[in-house]
Order: C-alpha cells, then structure tokens, then sequence
C-alpha cells in the first residue's frame, strides 16, 4: 500500500440569498492530486415549502379587505351623508345657453309632507308591494330583491318589481346627480345604510312618499293625490293608491294625463304585486277598476321663453331621477337668438305673428322665437301652430321625382290643368309651357307639381315626407297634397329641410347634447341617405329657388338653398332654407300668419319671410366672426338672475310697407324688384330698353 499524505485547504459554501457559512474539508489524494468530495449529510440549500391554498386565500381576503375599507372611505367622503339627514330642498331647474348663461328657471309642484300613521293601509300596501315589499326587513339593501331583478331581467319574464329598495331610492332622487355609474350606485349603498342606522323605517318611507315624482312637475304624494284626483293623499280610494304607486317607475312617461293607457297597464302590475304580496286576493284585484282622474286647473307659470317651454319637458324626463337643484345647459345660443330676435323686430309685421326656428342639420336647436310677445302670448307658433305649409312642401314632390330616376333638366307641362275634380292655378295664371323641373321648382308652379304628383303616385310623395321625420297626418288620394294642403308645425317643416342639408334623415330636433352614438347603435340604427347625385340634384333645385326663383330676396353672397310657401288668400306666408358650409351650416325655418288664419295683406313667403331669413343668415351665417374673437368679460354665473332672452313687445307697423331689392345680372342687365301699390313687380333693364312686368312669387298652396 501506498503512504498516502493529506492537504487542507478552507474553502467556504454560498448559501444564497441567505448568506453563507464554513464548508467541509475536502480530501485530495496524493500524488494523483484529484478531489475527493466529502460526504455531506445535509442539503446544500435548505428547501421551502411551498404555500398552501389556505395561505394565499387568507392573503387575497387581506387584500381585499384593504381595498374595500379604501373604497368605504372614499365614498363616505364623497357621499353627502350628513346632508342625507337634513331636510330635503324643493327641486328646482335652471336652463343655460350654450355659454352658460341662465335663461330660465323652474321650480316644482309640491305640498306638504306626509304621515304614514295618518295614511290608509291599502295607500302604504300599493307602494310598499311594487316598489319594495321587504322594506320593513331589509337593511336598506335588500340582497334578495337585487337577485330577483336580476333572474327576472335574464329570463326575461319581466320586471314586477325593482332591484332598488325605497331607502336606496331616497337616496338616488334626493341626494345624488342622475348619472348612471357603478359610483354613484356603490355611494346610494352606503347612504342606505347611513339612512337606515340614523332614521326609522317610517321616517324613511315618509321622506320617500313626500318627495317622489308622479309626473307633471309633481312631487310628493300629497301634491300628487291633489292634482290628479283633487283629494287628500288620507282618503285615497283602492284603486287612485294603486295608480300613483304605478307612476313612480317612469313619471314622465307613465302620468295618466299624457298616456292613460301605460298608466293604466301599469297599474295592472301594482294589482298583481299586491295579490302576490298577500294584500288582495285575486278575485279583489279583479274586482278593482281604473281610477278616474280629477285634474282641476292651476295657475301654472311659464318657465319664461319659447324656447324653455319647449325644452322643459326634455329636461324633467332626463331628469326623473333626481330631486336636486339642477343647471342643465342647453343647445340655445344665446348670440344667435338675440340675432334672431333683432331680424324679426325689423321686420313690418303689423298685427301679424311671426315664427323662427334655427337648427344644425343634426337637429341641434340654436335660436327659436315663438311669437311676437310672450309677455301677450306664450303659444308656440314654432312647436305648437298646426299649419298649411305650402309651396314648401314641393320639396318631397321633387325628390320623389329625382328618385324615380328624372332629371332637373327633364321637362313638365306648366300649362293650365283642364279636365279632372282639382283644376289648380299658378299665381296670377301665369303659364310658361313646357319647362324643365329646375325652372318649374324655382317658379313654384303649381300645375307642374299636381302633374307630378300624379305622375309619381301620392304614397312616393308621402314616402319622401315620412323619410325625412313628417309625421302630422298626410292625405292620401288627394292632389292637393301637392300644394301643402296638410297641416303640420313649423318645427316638423325645418326638420325635414335639415334632413336634406346633412343628407342624413329622418332629423329630430333636440334641447340638450346627446352622447355620441356607439358603434353598434349605429350599426342597428343608421340614418337613412339620398344617393349623392340626387342629393345633388336637390340642391341645384333649392339654389335655383334662391338664386332664379320665388325666393330671390333670401339671396345671399354665399351658397344658400331654400323654397317659399304661400298658402289660400295669403294665410301663411313661409321660407325655410339652409345656407353655410360644414359645421356652420345653419337650417332657418321662419314662418308669418295671423293666429285666427286670417289672410295676410301683400305678403307671401317670397317677400317678407324671405327678408328677415336673409337678415338673419347674414348675421348668424354670412358675417360669422371666427371662434374665439371676442370673450365675455366674465364667466356667466348659473346661480345668477336668469336673463330673458325672447322678444319685447314690438310695435305695430303698417304690413303693406314696400321694398327693393335689386341686382346686377352677368349678362349686362339690372333688374329691380320693388312692389307698387302692394302688387311686387320686376323692373328690367338691359341693352333692349326697360320692361315692366308682374313679378311671379310662389302661388297660394289651395287654388
């Protein structure tokens, strides 16, 4: 055997990340000089265990934890909770300009509050069966009527009762903004659950039955019982209980004075909760009729301006959920209706009523007058007047012309129509013969468009009116359609021109910003177009109106469309036309008559509505200053005295005023056009000499 030596060398072991500690000796051999290792009992690194499922469900409920006493914080700072038990403030709405400037002011109707010791059983039963049946149990959330709302919603066997408790409810309309976020609904929680440890449940069904909607700017049950059935919410009948306890779902749309038959659908499902409640058998609830309502008159104030009266029905429906005071602005601008405030005020109107509305082809309403004086009148000739609206109406017999395929150059008798039951006339009885349909548009001739109309069928006609948002009701089988003979409102009318300025149909005029349309709302619910050579072709028609036609004194030095409307014995005197480019593009609707439809003296629609439209363009269209030229010297104040914006009374001046209008042809001729003696002649002067003759302006809508 060989002697075998040993070294030693110290050598030291990692042990990472924890550190590192002495090794164990290692051997080497002589001579060979190899390492030998060295037994080692213990791991190199000690080894860990891994976590079980225990410890990361522990940590994930820690975390969780954490996050929620976060979120309680947040929302009970930003939750009005001290308010929550404050005495509820009276709604009240204040309208705003598209600058901010308040422009009119609401408040509501209410009266006092109630007591639920002092109210008959079968008036909490209603309530409490289809609003919120468990209330006297719940918390202020109720876990199960949440989970019944929402089988009830996937199943689609629909919804008897809300999700909502009463509590959560009071909290939603009286202490928090209408908007629908999953915020607001986590701090309606939480104020539930402060209102519930602070008040009793019949403090809490107080407040909610004393400050509801039911519709009609009421509030409040008391208020409510008073208006629809003029008695005391303390006697009630059976059957008036179930009908308000119905309407708190959807006032607005459900009050009986606007839509008996939902209501009364409405209050079907109130009978129905009640017998699945247990508060009446069935064969009572079959036994119970509909309430027949009492509504008494009341003085109801106007909110202040056509334009608010309009609007304020809007605003209560986007607003059924909310108690607040609210500042909603609104799409009036307040430059333009002080413009067209000031181009009606010039204007001679004598004793004759006046109407203008103005709107972006997408239905955005930016200036609206409804009359003269709303101090003397607040009947809206805009939105409420039912009238003839003559040569106008032309529009929908031409481009149902253009979409059977003819063109503005194909040609139409304008000769006098001699046999048949309707044996129209043109203005005058002037006749030109065979002429193109430009020239029979911008004319206005009324033979040509009877002939039209029978040539195309009056369902192509009446088509193209529904396409483009008309719904008043149109004869059918009737040639006098053609004429605009059907009534319909002045707004309606605009609106279809609107539809025709954006080539996008059928428009609905609005008060307020709509959201931005989704992608898939669009995709479902797309706009009806014109193809782009007929659209085309119907402006050609409507500038021919303008520029060559019955509408020459709304001529602008910018492109400009339009069409005159007079109707039988000078009744109604119309000009609806659009002018501008892009998103100044402006749709201008202005309408003349006397509210007894008595006739007009010497005007018609190509004289003193085509004036003040042109008037108004040119200040609102034409001479628009760039954005951003001039600024208020401070912001508007919403709080602050609202500033009227509609018209003062204006003085009478004789109708029968003349006027001149002249131009200068590119052919070297000026022709002048003036009346005398109240009749509208055209002075023409060219290389030929002077002529004289009667100026055409569109005919009278029945002859």
């Amino acid at each position: 055997m060989h002697d075998r030596s040993f070294s030693e060398t110290k050598s030291r072991r990692w042990y990472w990340p924890f550190g590192r500690r002495e090794s164990a000796d290692t051997v080497f051999y002589e001579p060979y000089g190899d390492a030998i290792p060295p037994r080692i009992d213990e791991p190199i690194a000690p080894l860990q265990k891994p976590h079980g499922k225990w410890w990361w469900i522990s940590r994930g409920l820690a975390a969780a934890l954490a996050v929620f006493i976060l979120l309680v914080a947040y929302l009970a700072i930003t939750a009005p909770l001290s308010k929550s038990l404050q005495p509820i403030a009276p709604p009240q709405i204040t309208l705003l300009t598209s600058d901010g400037q308040p422009f009119a002011r609401n408040g509501a109707v209410v009266d006092e509050p109630v007591r639920v010791a002092e109210l008959p059983d079968h008036v909490i039963n209603a309530f409490l069966s289809i609003e919120d049946r468990r209330f006297y149990s719940h918390w202020g959330v109720d876990p199960r009527g949440l989970a019944r709302a929402l089988w009830s919603n996937v199943s689609g066997s629909g919804m008897t009762q809300g999700g909502s408790t009463i509590t959560q409810q009071l909290a939603k309309t009286t202490f928090l903004t209408p908007e629908r976020s999953l915020t607001r609904k986590a701090r309606e929680m939480l104020i539930a659950f402060w209102l519930e440890a602070w008040l009793t449940k019949d403090e809490i069904l107080e407040r909610y039955l004393s400050n509801v909607y039911f519709g009609d700017n009421v509030y409040g049950l008391r208020a409510a019982s008073l208006h629809y059935y003029y008695r005391q919410p303390e006697k009630l009948k059976l059957e008036q209980a179930i009908m308000l306890a119905g309407l708190v779902q959807a006032p607005s749309r459900l009050a009986p004075t606007r839509n008996p038959e939902l209501a009364a659908k409405r209050a079907s499902l109130v009978k129905a909760a009640m017998v699945s409640a247990g508060y009446l058998t069935q064969q009572q609830a079959d036994a119970i009729g509909t309430a027949r309502l009492d509504v008494r008159a009341r003085d109801a104030l106007p909110t202040g301006t056509y334009f608010a009266d309009w609007a304020m029905p809007q605003a209560r429906e986007l607003t059924d959920l909310s108690y607040e005071k609210l500042n909603l602005t609104t799409t009036l601008d307040s430059r333009m209706q002080e413009m067209a405030r000031r181009a009606i005020a010039r204007a001679p109107l004598g004793k004759a009523q006046v109407a203008l509305v103005a709107m972006r082809p997408d239905g955005e309403v930016v200036a609206m007058i409804g009359g003269k004086d709303y101090a003397k009148s607040t009947f809206n000739r805009v939105t409420q007047a039912r009238r003839q609206p003559g040569s106008t109406f032309k529009l929908f017999v031409w481009l149902a012309a253009l979409r059977s395929g003819m063109q503005p150059d194909d040609m139409v008798e304008d000769t006098p129509i001699t046999k048949g039951g309707y044996l129209p006339k043109n203005a005058g009885e002037n006749y030109r013969g065979s002429i193109t349909l430009k020239e029979a548009f911008a004319k206005s001739s009324n033979v040509a468009a009877v002939r039209l109309f029978g040539q195309l069928g009056d369902r192509a006609v009446i088509r193209e009116a529904r396409n483009l948002g008309v719904t008043s009701p149109l004869a059918e089988d009737d040639p006098s359609l053609a004429l605009g003979t059907s009534t319909m409102t002045l707004m309606e009318l605009t609106a279809a021109y609107a539809g025709v300025a954006g080539n996008s149909w059928p428009v609905e005029p609005y008060a307020f910003k709509r959201d931005t349309q989704s992608w898939g709302e669009w995709l479902f619910d797309w706009p009806g177009r014109y193809e782009s050579r007929t659209h085309a072709n119907m402006e050609t028609l409507l500038r021919s109106a303008v520029n060559d036609g019955t509408g020459r004194r709304a001529m602008l030095s910018i492109a400009n469309y339009g069409k005159t409307g007079t109707t039988q014995n000078n009744r109604d005197a119309l000009f609806v036309g659009y002018a501008g480019e892009g998103d100044d593009r402006l749709v201008v609707g202005v309408w003349i008559g006397n509210d007894d439809n008595t006739p007009l003296k010497g005007v018609s629609g190509g004289s003193m509505p085509a004036r003040i439209w042109k008037d108004f363009m040119q200040q609102a269209v034409q001479s628009k200053k760039p954005a951003g030229t001039s600024k208020p010297a401070r912001a508007p104040d919403p709080e602050g005295p609202v500033v009227p914006l509609d018209l003062p009374e204006i003085p009478e001046i004789p109708a029968d005023s003349g006027d001149t209008d002249i131009r200068i042809n590119g052919d070297s001729s000026v022709r002048v056009g003036t009346e005398i003696g109240g009749v509208p002649v055209d002075l023409r002067i060219d290389g030929d000499g002077v002529a004289i003759e009667r100026r055409q302006e569109d005919a009278p809508s029945a002859q």
